[in-house]
């Protein structure tokens, strides 16, 4: 009879908690802190995240393309640069991972769960869209990934290889093309323009953006034995309904006025202040200085590139430009200039994910591949001029920590001419090799693209 009397009060004390607990929260809710968050408040955060995340673990990629190196002495720097790893618990190296499965996660699960139950139909489009950009770039830099199932309350998870992801970003794709041709009931034009970090509300780039992904994507099996049977077409396919100009480009916007709201690799956030990331290594001062198609100048000064003197800073005591090799135990990396402030690498300028350059280079890879070299040439011709555009959008952006010493003008069309009718440059279509293609993509990627 006790155990029954003791069942049954607590029976009502589990009754009158739950009761309470309604109560205290109902009287108790708070606007700024809500249980349920619409998808337009998610948006912002979870762009920014792209640049952050992918941002932080780019300086570890440049060191493995060579792109970046250390002017460290210290272990934790260099023993990247000899492709090895540290140890311990840092998760250098693993952020995109935590963007993946944390800082987007159940944000972005949760931003599609509202934006399709809502009928908010443009940021279902736009979940979609990241969505698959993620686990595209997670698979590319990891290898097999956790495709299904990473949100359970699990112990173990299945990871799946690179094909099966490949199939799933291609979905994503196609359910986020799916979303941009319906119409919302609503008008959502005012959220998107405040909170979309990217095309402010251009839904049209956003479609680009999808394409370009999908090109990305099938580009991916070019080494493959059915590649010109059954994915090349795509490929140009999609790079040419992606990005028409350097407008179209995918970049995370920054304002700079604030720590808070300044490029990622601006000296405000401090990603590449470290000594650890933020010396050019030898790839891009060879490329930009007779090294694309003939040999670098070994003490340069300046170059028929006129992109040298705006993408690296030279040494003041001298004005030549050097650059950092691996292995960063010696100390003479330590005399190349550190990028901050200069380029992309200032407070106010956008973080780029994705290029119109680089979609021109994609294509140009495949079509030299499949035999088209007229293609090839107009496209590979495409991506060198535009990425000068590139360029001049930078360097047109002003910094007030960059040094007085480091203050180019933009590029002039008679520089691009001269250099389009260098010997730097494929003259014609026969001319052009697969080297050709990309060196100039390995400099329109230089630092930020390294996946």
């Amino acid at each position: 009879m006790k155990i029954r009397r003791y069942l049954a009060a607590g029976a009502v004390l589990l009754t009158t908690l739950s009761v309470s607990c309604k109560k205290f929260l109902d009287i108790n809710y708070s606007p700024s802190f809500p249980q349920e968050v619409s998808a337009e408040l998610y948006l912002s955060p979870i762009i920014y995240q792209i640049a952050n995340c992918y941002g932080q673990d780019q300086r570890i990629i440049n060191k493995f393309t060579q792109a970046m190196l250390g002017a460290s002495t210290d272990r934790a720097s260099y023993i990247w640069e000899q492709h090895s790893y540290p140890g311990g618990t840092s998760d250098v190296g693993g952020v995109m991972w935590r963007m993946v499965y944390f800082n987007h996660g159940m944000n972005l699960e949760n931003l599609l769960k509202d934006a399709i139950a809502n009928k908010k139909y443009e940021f279902a489009a736009i979940g979609y869209a990241i969505k698959a950009f993620d686990y595209q770039v997670l698979t590319d830099y990891h290898g097999p990934i956790i495709l299904d199932g990473a949100y359970e309350d699990r112990l173990q998870f299945e990871y799946r290889d690179q094909p099966d992801v490949y199939k799933r970003v291609q979905a994503w794709c196609d359910t986020a093309l799916y979303y941009l041709s319906l119409n919302s009931p609503g008008d959502y034009s005012a959220a998107l323009t405040k909170y979309d970090y990217m095309y402010n509300g251009n839904m049209e780039r956003w479609r680009k953006f999808v394409y370009g992904i999908k090109a990305m994507n099938y580009a991916r099996y070019i080494n493959k034995p059915d590649f010109l049977t059954n994915y090349a077409d795509s490929v140009i396919k999609y790079s040419t309904l992606s990005f028409a100009s350097e407008s179209d480009n995918a970049v995370v916007k920054f304002a700079g006025s604030s720590a808070e709201t300044s490029n990622v690799y601006g000296a405000d956030q401090a990603l590449l202040n470290s000594s650890y990331y933020n010396r050019a290594g030898q790839p891009i001062l060879s490329y930009l200085t007779g090294g694309v198609r003939g040999e670098p100048d070994p003490e340069p000064k300046t170059s028929v590139d006129p992109r040298l003197s705006r993408m690296l800073k030279f040494r003041t005591t001298d004005s030549i430009y050097i650059a950092a090799v691996p292995d960063g135990r010696s100390t003479s990396n330590s005399a190349v200039p550190a990028v901050g402030s200069f380029y992309m690498f200032k407070n106010k300028t956008d973080f780029p994910i994705m290029t119109y350059s680089q979609m021109q280079f994609i294509k140009a890879e495949v079509a030299l591949k499949m035999g088209n070299k007229d293609l090839a040439y107009q496209a590979y011709l495409n991506g060198v001029r535009s990425h000068m555009n590139f360029v001049n959008k930078y360097t047109a952006v002003g910094d007030e920590n960059a040094s007085a010493a480091y203050n180019p003008t933009e590029i002039t069309n008679a520089e691009i001419q001269a250099y389009m009718e260098s010997s730097e440059v494929a003259q014609s279509a026969d001319e052009l090799t697969l080297a050709d293609i990309m060196g100039q993509k390995y400099i329109a990627l230089w630092g930020w693209g390294g996946v």
